[in-house]
């Protein structure tokens, strides 16, 4: 039986004497092809439930990613452990690379794929000509978390599973409550699977929660926490716009250390670049929204500050798990001033479309009698500021209503009138259950108990105990923080420098 060897196979391809905690759980359920949904911390080794399954199989095991950069440093990681037969499908590659992948699938062990790069049909018929071991769904909160809203194809990945001939599920996630393990189930349609959870909490990360009197106060007080603790660091918010101008106050003001931002709206090698050096030493600090963090597997970043909270609790603990996974202790510090309420607040409103837009928008599609969908698409994005998150979301419910079929819009009084009624009960439904998740993470800021319990009670039966450096409620005491600091002052070359030095080596 292969399960009885796979501590032989783990040692033979990536090195590791023994699995982690779950690990070998994990990959005995996957290779005896049970659907498989498991739970683990954020720097557990969730790869590896998957990577070594690849090794031993001798079929293609699919991977969705959901993210581009992360897909990138999956296959970086995988070759420089000898897999060389790995390869991601997505916009950073060419029409002819992407050409070669399909025509060649068999000659991969794993392809990363995005859950939009499979709504193509093209992609679709090559992967049928093959047969799929196995089928991931990484970070497989995302069914739940942004398949209602901004990526409604994660919903249509069971549809895809069914074309694929329903290989075995693997589904991977660091926070999923038990209301959205139950969420992701029901979207897969699994009716039997295995499932693992493991504890989320880790012991040596420590919560500090610092309310300001004034919003201008928060920049002040991450000069002085860094000038004390120059350490790897990533400092998370809401506005693109913010992170430019706190990146280049920062700059100002700590010129010792290398900082940089990052956020969606910059140019894709940007961003890669961006990444990359922070990932090799040669940025100190990071500010950051939401864009950065999934894939950033740095082992030594030891702070993770919130200039900015999240809408949710579920992406708060994604965000605090790029810290400490080297299992060195770290903190996470969320800086809050009472109107930080409002930017959560108004991002969610933003998120679903206007129904009053919608109506008028879909009753003009039917008065001038629009029959392709291009042309409904041309209309909404015109007169919604070029919104693309807010088409996706209408077209998924059109197409489920079957108000498209293939490419035409079918529309008439009757319809329309129904779909108004129909969509406007959805967007309140949606909206209503992200005010609750807003809810319980102003609750947690204010909360007077031990915040790990809060923070973890949704999503684990039980928490660990610390006696000290726990939380700004229980125990942390900054005195008794000794991380390891960056050197500030000695000569660090850059990229740049390094990279002449092999030209000038090579010459």
């Amino acid at each position: 039986m292969l399960e009885n060897n796979l501590e032989k196979y783990l040692k033979k391809y990536f090195g590791y004497d023994s699995f982690r905690e779950g690990q070998k759980e994990i990959i005995e359920s996957v290779l005896q092809q049970q659907h498989t949904l498991a739970v683990l911390p954020t720097g557990s080794g969730k790869s590896i439930c998957y990577q070594l399954p690849a090794m031993i199989l001798n079929q293609l095991v699919i991977v969705v990613s959901p993210l581009l950069s992360l897909m990138t440093d999956q296959v970086k990681e995988l070759k420089a452990f000898g897999m060389k037969d790995v390869a991601a499908m997505n916009s950073f590659i060419s029409y002819n690379e992407k050409k070669y992948i399909l025509n060649n699938l068999s000659k991969f062990r794993i392809v990363f794929c995005s859950p939009e790069m499979l709504q193509n049909s093209h992609v679709i018929k090559k992967l049928q000509t093959i047969q799929i071991g196995l089928f991931v769904i990484d970070e497989a909160h995302c069914l739940s978390q942004w398949g209602y809203d901004f990526r409604p194809d994660y919903l249509r990945l069971t549809e895809i599973h069914r074309l694929l001939n329903n290989p075995p599920i693997l589904a991977l996630s660091a926070t999923a409550t038990e209301e959205v393990r139950t969420d992701i189930i029901n979207i897969l349609r699994l009716k039997k699977y295995q499932l693992f959870v493991y504890p989320i909490d880790k012991a040596n990360i420590s919560y500090i929660v610092r309310k300001t009197t004034h919003p201008d106060q928060k920049k002040q007080d991450i000069v002085e926490l860094l000038k004390q603790y120059p350490v790897p660091t990533m400092i998370y918010f809401s506005s693109r716009l913010e992170t430019e101008r706190i990146s280049s106050y920062l700059k100002s003001e700590l010129p010792s250390l290398r900082i940089a931002f990052y956020h969606g709206g910059l140019d894709t090698t940007d961003r890669i670049v961006i990444q990359q050096q922070f990932m090799a030493n040669q940025l100190d600090i990071v500010c950051c929204t939401s864009a950065f963090g999934m894939g950033i597997n740095k082992p030594d970043v030891r702070l993770v500050i919130h200039y900015h909270i999240p809408s949710q609790l579920e992406s708060f603990i994604q965000e605090v798990g790029r810290c400490g996974r080297d299992g060195k202790s770290s903190v996470s510090v969320t800086l809050f001033h009472d109107s930080d309420k409002r930017i959560p607040y108004h991002l969610i409103q933003s998120e679903l479309p206007d129904v009053t837009h919608v109506r008028v928008v879909l009753e003009r599609a039917r008065r001038e009698n629009m029959l392709h969908v291009s042309l409904l698409e041309d209309i909404f994005l015109q007169t919604s500021d070029n919104n693309e998150s807010q088409w996706r979301f209408l077209r998924y419910h059109l197409e489920q209503l079957h108000l498209i079929e293939k490419e035409t819009i079918k529309l008439n009084n009757n319809n329309t009138s129904d779909f108004i009624n129909y969509i406007e009960k959805i967007i309140s439904s949606r909206r209503d259950y992200k005010m609750k998740k807003l809810s319980e993470m102003l609750d947690w800021i204010d909360t007077s108990d031990c915040r790990r319990e809060k923070l973890f009670d949704p999503f684990q039966e039980e928490i660990q105990k610390l006696e000290s450096m726990c939380c700004d409620q229980c125990g942390f005491n900054w005195d008794f923080w000794k991380p390891d600091k960056i050197k500030t002052n000695e000569y660090r070359r850059t990229w740049e420098q390094m990279l002449a030095d092999k030209l000038l080596q090579s010459i």
